[in-house]
Parts: C-alpha cells; sequence; structure tokens
C-alpha cells in the first residue's frame, strides 16, 4: 500500500475488469511472488530447489496464479482526501511548482471498493470467494504468500547476501529460514530472531572466514560512499544533505540512492560474473554485475573528487536543481580533524614521513578495513604515502601555492588509496 510501490508497479490505479476487455494489471501480483517472497522455484530449507521425478525444478507458480492474484490488488490509489491539504509551492523566476509533501506521500493508498474486482480468486493454495470485501481478500493474500513454506530460504538468503556474503553455505541459509520460521516461542517471521540468527551465526561471525577467498561481498558503490560519510562525520552545511544523481558510471558512481533501473534492483541476487573463478564454482556474487572496465575507472574518478574537500552542488540551501555554476558549493563536507591531527612532523625527511604515513595507515586499517588490511597492501600504500609526503615536502605547518594545508592533501591521500584497495572494497 506505500505510493511509491503503487507507482513503481502499477498497483496505483489497478482497476477491476469490465465488459470492454480490461483486465487488472499483472504486474505487481507477479513481482510479489517472484521478487519479494517466493522466487521462481520451489525450495528446500536450505535454499537448494526441489526437484520433480523428472529432475526439473518445480515452479512456485504459473500465468494463472498471477491472474488470479491481480484481482486482489485492483481498487487502491493514493489517499486523495490529503490532495490540496498537504502540499507547498516552490517558485524561482521561471515558475512555479506544486510540491507534496513528505506526509502526503507516507499516506498509504486506500480502497475504492467500486474499482475492486469482485470476482472470485484461486492463486497458489488459496481460495478467495467472489464478493469478498477488498481488505479482507489483500490480507488473504498476504497470508498466504507469507506462510509458503519458500519464504524463510528465499528471504533469508538474500538478506544474508546483503549482511554477511555473497554465497552462503545451505547450512547457513537453514539455519537463517528455521529461524524465521520459528522464532522459538512459536512465532513466524520475527525478524529480530532472523538478524540474530544472521549477524550471530558462527560462519559470519568465525575467524575461518577471514582466510576464506570464498566468503565476503563486494562492496557496492553506494555503500562506499555511505561509509565514508559516516566515517567521517559527514554533514550539510545548509542542512538540506542534497545529492545529485550518482548513476553515471563514466564519471560517478554508476549508482543513485533509490534511483535503481528496474524492479529487479541494481543487481540480480544469483549474479554470478562470468569468466572467473565464482563461475567456475557457480557462486553468486550479485554486486559484481555493477563491476565492469567503466564503473571501475568511473568509481575510482569519482571518489578522488569528494575525499579532499567533500561533495559540491548546486544550490545548497534550495529544493530544486538549478544546474548554475555560479551556485555550485562544498555542503557535504567530512571531519578529518583526528587525521589531520596525526600529520604531526616537523620535518618531510623519508624516516619523520614513513612514520606519519604509517599512523595514517594504520587509523585507515581500523576505521574503514575493521583491521582487516593485509602486510602486503598497509606497506604499498605506506611507502606511496610516504613517498608523497618527501616530494611534496610535507610537514605539519606546511602548505600548498593555494594556502591549502598539505597534510590535508596527506590525509585525503591515505583515505583514497584504502577505499580503492581490495581489502576494503570485499567486506569481510
Amino acid at each position: 500500500l506505500c505510493p511509491a510501490m503503487g507507482y513503481f508497479l502499477n498497483t496505483k490505479g489497478n482497476q477491476k475488469e469490465d465488459d470492454k476487455g480490461r483486465q487488472p494489471d499483472e504486474n505487481y501480483a507477479r513481482e510479489v511472488m517472484q521478487l519479494f517472497s517466493i522466487g521462481l522455484s520451489e525450495l528446500n530449507l536450505d535454499g537448494t530447489e526441489k526437484l520433480g521425478a523428472d529432475g526439473k525444478r518445480i515452479d512456485t507458480y504459473d500465468t494463472d496464479d498471477v491472474s488470479q492474484l491481480a484481482r486482489v490488488f485492483t481498487g487502491y490509489d493514493v489517499d486523495k482526501q490529503y490532495r490540496g491539504k498537504l502540499s507547498t509551492t516552490f517558485s524561482n523566476p521561471a515558475r512555479t511548482y506544486n510540491i507534496d509533501l513528505r506526509e502526503y506521500a507516507r499516506q498509504r493508498m486506500t480502497l475504492d471498493a467500486a474499482k475492486h474486482s469482485t470476482l472470485a480468486a484461486s492463486f497458489l493454495t488459496a481460495n478467495i470467494p467472489a464478493n469478498t470485501p477488498g481488505t479482507q481478500a489483500l490480507k488473504t493474500a498476504l497470508d498466504t504468500l507469507f506462510n509458503h513454506p519458500n519464504v524463510g530460504p528465499f528471504f533469508g538468503k538474500q538478506m544474508i547476501q546483503r549482511l554477511v556474503t555473497s554465497s552462503p553455505s545451505p547450512a547457513y541459509i537453514a539455519r537463517v529460514a528455521t529461524a524465521f520460521n520459528n522464532n522459538g516461542a512459536g512465532v513466524r517471521g520475527d525478524l529480530k530472531a532472523v538478524w540474530v540468527a544472521i549477524l550471530l551465526d558462527d560462519e559470519a561471525r568465525g575467524p575461518q572466514g577471514l582466510s576464506n577467498a570464498s566468503f565476503g561481498k563486494l562492496r557496492e558503490p553506494m555503500l562506499r560512499l555511505i561509509n565514508w560519510g559516516r566515517s567521517f562525520g559527514l554533514k550539510s552545511l545548509a542542512n538540506s544533505w542534497k545529492l545529485l544523481d550518482l548513476s553515471n558510471a563514466s564519471y560517478s558512481l554508476g549508482q543513485s540512492p533509490m534511483r535503481a533501473p528496474s524492479v529487479f534492483n541494481y543487481f540480480r541476487p544469483g549474479y554470478v560474473p562470468a569468466n572467473t573463478a565464482m563461475a567456475v564454482q557457480k557462486a553468486p556474487a550479485p554486486e559484481f554485475q555493477l563491476v565492469n572496465e567503466t564503473t571501475v575507472g568511473g568509481y575510482i574518478n569519482y571518489i578522488y573528487n569528494q575525499i579532499e574537500k567533500g561533495i559540491q552542488v548546486y544550490a545548497p540551501s534550495t529544493p530544486e536543481v538549478t544546474y548554475d555554476s555560479s551556485t555550485l558549493a562544498f555542503d557535504l563536507v567530512p571531519n578529518y580533524t583526528a587525521e589531520l591531527a596525526l600529520v604531526n612532523n616537523t620535518l618531510s625527511s623519508p624516516a619523520e614521513s614513513a612514520r606519519v604515513a604509517q599512523s595514517l595507515v594504520q587509523r585507515m586499517n581500523s576505521l574503514l578495513c575493521a583491521g582487516q588490511m593485509s602486510a602486503a597492501t598497509q606497506a604499498e600504500i605506506q611507502a606511496g604515502l610516504a613517498g608523497g609526503m618527501v616530494d611534496r615536502k610535507t610537514t605539519a605547518t606546511s602548505v600548498d601555492q593555494n594556502g591549502v594545508p598539505e597534510k590535508q592533501r596527506a590525509v585525503a591521500a591515505a583515505i583514497f588509496l584504502t577505499m580503492i584497495c581490495p581489502d576494503y572494497l570485499i567486506q569481510k
């Protein structure tokens, strides 16, 4: 009933069949099963596919299930009683905009009974009689999906992939699915029990994962940016948190908040990178679907340009994007106070520069890599930082030709080199 979902998957304004050939839109009925609850194939508790007598996978639903379920999702639309009451205007010299406030967008969609299908609906194990009230039909449909045996392993596996590792073992999936099915007190779907099962499982917490090349997951670009912001106290000077579209892969992140290219999200949960060791093992690595020659270079260039001074935005204090270069300002700025204090050398000698470089790398290893940066990576970054500090004659008090403290560049370089190294990009 979320309006965003209504817009995205055509539930908003979906109407019942009529005598002119109109049929309910089937988009949400299909995706609520395929993407959000039970998936395409019947699953064992451990997430492996069940096979029929012919050795082929067993479909969880068919086209008739979709068509019948679609009747349940008719008659819903945005709550119009708030139209005009929860909106405001914004004007610039060119035009005036009418903007719906967040309070309006947060209202659940409501049912117009006259537009809801009154036909019987039979799907999966449910049979909804004709003329069943819309709200009751919706509850029956959602309860049917929620109680399907696929939900525990289907949902549990994807949560493990998002939170811990891309290719969890069947036993790990089974333990999480078991917690979903019963939290120990007879309650199904207790998410607190699911998170505990995922995050405190031995496969997630045990030291064996740190030395296992198949364990962990690639940080997706958007989460790398968020991790940088959280680690270094990023704040919006105008308190607007205005961020442009970061979807362009050639000069930006190749991924942007709230801008998934399709209902299938930014990547498929079952994606296996072709021509890799993972492909040989048939091990999924979903986030790698975003990785190619363009996105790797785009991320490196983008993050390099943001780290030292922060993120520039157009007209930070206004709600619209003007694309007027005269309004560009550094609004999203990090706080490097603790890191800058580590550049405390009075000489730019090799020995002093090496000491400072080592302190910066140790800080990055602790803050960004959870202490998991390899000795070889640390040595390589330290050498690069120390050499750069000697070349630029960096000390605690030196400044460049523009009056910018050289230690700011050293700190930015330490963060940058960490955020592009494999020890950071792969989270374990």
